[in-house]
């Protein structure tokens, strides 16, 4: 070998980790009544802390799916092909019940089980975790039938993936997505066109082109049209009961900035046979709760991937030199890579904490419910707005290197706008958020009863409180102020969170920054005083030897 070719200075691949032993992350589990999670959890954080993982989503992501459209006769098949490694990690996924543990082992810290695991195995690799957000999503909005309830839950709940163009009550295990847009509407569904006919049956006849279809691959799929009584939810199978193929027809898949590994389609449907989900009319009050839960998915994963960024940039700080030194020891760098972990922690203990709610409220617990309605909205909003900078900061600290695809920065930073973008991009879900203070009046006392239960602890978010009060109290062009109004609800969230059950070295640089406005525009401008080594002691990752 030549000595030019001498290879110093170069940081190893991160492998041999556990991707759950994350403070923030483990913190949250216990005090939200999923302790019992614990050993599954590290087990699957460890999987994920593998070469082979890795290398499964390197290649998941280097071979997107591939859309057949016809046979080499002429058939219509409408088929995508996935790469096995795709199938390997959906297996993992399933095999794990982050598709839908929760609703098939239903108990106490069941929402909050899953969530730690989809947090885990999001890490690894994001895109097949959008069919699985959706199947988990799926079994609310679908008990508005109990008929379509007792058919197709027992499959959507099984933890096993079954991969393949079969009726669907004929597989040992089902996937469901969604079919909601329409090119003329977009977030706006009450705009969609496609049609509903009934058909006599007891079904539907559908018919119309849906601009994205998740997972188009799925089993089943959930979506709107006009029906005579109005827009109503209908859910669809790829193969009817006696194994034909329904009416579904793939016309392209969506060439995408991210999520290269999962497939999104434009769809028709041309007499497409439909069931009924809820009643004619009430098809946005159906599927309400599917959207909540693809929410606080959204808000995981991007929580997923601020803890991926910066347990990598840390790892790479750890091993490189740079300047005389080791590149974590220097005071700027540790700025950086302190003022990252705390947003990835701050957004880690939200999301636990929305997670938690959810159990609360299948306990019945009708505060909870109230709270989370706002601060899922909330917190959708900032935390995943917040998931694209961070991304891109994570990737500066490799230099040039994390410009590169074999550093698997790359791959993060193109996911990260897709959170804030899927189910309501930031001005939606701003105003969803008052759309939620306008219609329900617990909403707001609920919300704020959380931000005051750190009532005194810390001056600044005191003051941080009051100025939400405030921005509350006054109406005057508030649809204009939305995303100003839910940024300082948001903030003062994680900052009550924070001071209650975070690290008080994450707490006090959150505050100061965060809340205070001792911050510059960039990461990496926290004031003097903020225990950095506190912080990064708990975010370089331990390698095992």
């Amino acid at each position: 070998m030549s000595p030019t070719h001498e290879v110093t200075n170069q940081v190893p691949p991160l492998f041999g980790h556990d991707v759950a032993e994350d403070p923030a992350l483990l913190d949250g589990v216990r005090r939200e009544g999923a302790e019992w999670v614990a050993e599954e959890l590290h087990s699957l954080g460890r999987l994920a802390g593998t070469e082979r993982s890795a290398e499964l989503a390197r290649q998941a992501e280097a071979c997107p799916p591939v859309l057949r459209t016809h046979d080499r006769y002429g058939h219509r098949v409408d088929e995508v092909e996935f790469h096995p490694a795709w199938h390997e990690l959906m297996d993992t996924a399933v095999s794990h019940g982050l598709h839908a543990a929760p609703w098939r082992e239903p108990r106490p810290g069941a929402h909050v089980a899953r969530a730690a695991k989809f947090y885990v195995w999001s890490q690894v690799e994001p895109g097949h975790g959008c069919p699985i957000s959706m199947t988990y999503a799926a079994v609310p909005a679908l008990r508005a039938s109990s008929e379509l309830t007792e058919r197709f839950e027992p499959l959507l709940g099984a933890r096993e993936y079954d991969f393949g163009l079969r009726a669907p009550e004929g597989k040992r295990g089902l996937i469901a997505g969604m079919s909601m847009t329409e090119k003329q509407g977009g977030s706006d569904v009450r705009a969609n066109t496609t049609t509903a006919r009934p058909a006599g049956d007891g079904t539907y006849l559908l018919t119309g082109h849906k601009w994205f279809t998740s997972a188009p691959m799925s089993d089943l799929f959930l979506t709107l049209a006009q029906a005579p009584g109005g827009l109503s939810c209908f859910l669809l199978p790829r193969v009817l009961p006696d194994g034909t193929r329904n009416s579904l027809f793939l016309q392209r898949l969506k060439d995408k900035l991210g999520n290269r590994s999962n497939a999104s389609a434009e769809l028709e449907y041309s007499d497409a046979v439909g069931w009924l989900v809820g009643e004619e009319g009430r098809g946005v009050r159906t599927i309400i709760e599917m959207v909540n839960m693809t929410r606080l998915d959204c808000v995981l994963g991007t929580a997923a991937g601020m803890r991926l960024g910066v347990r990598q940039a840390s790892h790479h700080a750890v091993h490189r030199s740079a300047f005389g030194g080791s590149l974590v020891d220097k005071p700027l760098m540790r700025n950086v890579l302190a003022d990252l972990a705390v947003e990835s922690e701050a957004a880690t203990t939200v999301a636990l904490r929305l997670a938690g709610a959810t159990d609360r409220i299948a306990g019945g617990d009708d505060r909870e419910a109230a709270f989370r309605r706002l601060g899922l909205a909330v917190t959708k909003y900032w935390v995943c707005k917040r998931g694209p900078a961070h991304a891109a900061e994570a990737l500066e600290c490799f230099g040039g290197n994390g410009y590169v695809e074999e550093s698997g920065m790359p791959r993060l930073y193109r996911e990260a706008p897709l959170m804030s973008i899927w189910e309501g991009s930031g001005n939606v879900a701003a105003l969803d958020a008052l759309r939620a203070m306008a219609k329900d009046p617990a909403a707001v006392p609920a919300f704020l009863a959380e931000l005051d239960a750190a009532a005194g602890a810390d001056r600044r978010l005191d003051a941080a409180v009051a100025g939400v009060r405030a921005e509350l109290a006054d109406l005057t062009e508030i649809e204009g102020r939305a995303r100003r109004v839910v940024e300082r609800m948001a903030l003062a969230l994680q900052g009550s969170l924070l001071v209650r059950h975070g690290h008080p070295a994450v707490a006090d640089a959150f505050c100061a920054s965060r809340l205070a406005g001792d911050w510059g525009a960039a990461f990496g401008t926290l004031p003097r005083g903020v225990d950095t080594a506190a912080i990064l002691e708990r975010t370089v990752p331990k390698v095992e030897v």
